[in-house]
């Protein structure tokens, strides 16, 4: 035994020690793409961009419309029309509980909004996907939305634009979703005969029938970074085929290489290219006549006085 000990002092702990730390939640986010951890303040201050890779996160809507419309110009337009369960549909929820829950998470009545607007003075047509209402899918009511928006730009003879974000048609309303592909084409080919331009901005992700449908037709298509774009997923068409898929097959960048899109277009330029393509590609044949046809429906919207024409179909 040694011939001196020492006794072990018993000390409090201090009160900074003893407060147990913890760091907020939501202050740090990890970059999908580089792997990079990042200050969230830092990347929502730059529009969601990854300030390492250039890597564009899902982006809010109501931040969308803020990015690229003028300062409160944006008036939207159709707030009326909502979402009706024409067919009684359940699976392990009733579609009416699924609309409702979606309604209060996303605080909009349905994942289309659209009204007019303007970018960089110039007035537009301009509708949003709602991505965060049940992942944008295309039902009843937003074929209605966009067939009025390509009226609307119709009768006003300004350009339209779409920011689509979609996972496409909604299954919960069946052949009425399916039937919104051939209603919002035949909108559009009514705004195409008038020399009405019309600008698509293809979003991570856009896929089903939104893909196979408005959204590739755009005079001009335009297209985020790296944006997950197809009809049938890459998984689903490597085991229908039951071969490898090429690299970064289905991406604006693969799009881009084989013809499918015009440009992909950063985020922070993305207003003033819609600005630019607004000035350049403006309608040039004024006094256009509109077949009979549409002129009833398209009067009641000048007028305010479209309502409940989703329930038709096409």
């Amino acid at each position: 035994m040694a011939w001196w000990s020492r006794k072990k002092e018993k000390r409090e702990p201090s009160a900074a020690l003893a407060e147990k730390r913890s760091v907020p939640s939501g202050l740090w986010q990890k970059c999908d793409e580089c792997g990079e951890i990042l200050e969230s303040q830092r990347v929502e201050s730059g529009l969601r961009v990854c300030p390492k890779c250039g890597f564009h996160f899902i982006l809010p809507t109501e931040e969308r419309i803020r990015l690229l419309t003028d300062e409160g110009s944006f008036v939207e337009s159709d707030l009326e029309v909502r979402p009706q369960d024409r067919l009684g549909f359940r699976d392990s929820k009733r579609y009416v509980d699924r609309l409702k829950s979606a309604q209060k998470s996303s605080g909009v009545p349905d994942a289309f909004r659209e009204g007019l607007a303007r970018i960089d003075g110039h007035e537009v047509a301009i509708g949003f996907f709602v991505f965060e209402f049940m992942g944008g899918s295309m039902g009843s009511v937003v074929g209605e939305k966009i067939a009025r928006l390509f009226e609307r730009a119709l009768l006003r003879r300004v350009p339209a634009i779409i920011c689509s974000a979609s996972g496409g048609a909604r299954m919960q309303e069946g052949i009425l979703s399916l039937m919104q592909m051939a209603k919002t084409t035949a909108a559009l080919s009514r705004l195409r005969a008038a020399g009405v331009p019309y600008f698509s901005v293809l979003l991570h992700p856009t896929t089903g029938g939104v893909a196979a449908s408005f959204a590739m037709l755009g005079d001009v298509i335009l297209a985020e970074p790296k944006a997950l774009i197809g009809f049938a997923g890459p998984r689903v068409i490597e085991q229908t085929i039951r071969q490898k898929l090429p690299a970064g097959f289905q991406r604006s960048e693969f799009l881009l290489q084989h013809g499918m899109l015009d440009a992909i277009v950063d985020r922070r330029e993305l207003k003033q290219r819609l600005g630019q393509l607004c000035r350049l590609l403006g309608p040039t044949v004024p006094g256009v006549q509109v077949g009979s046809g549409s002129g009833v429906r398209e009067a009641a919207l000048a007028e305010g006085r479209g309502n409940g024409a989703h329930n038709r179909g096409v």
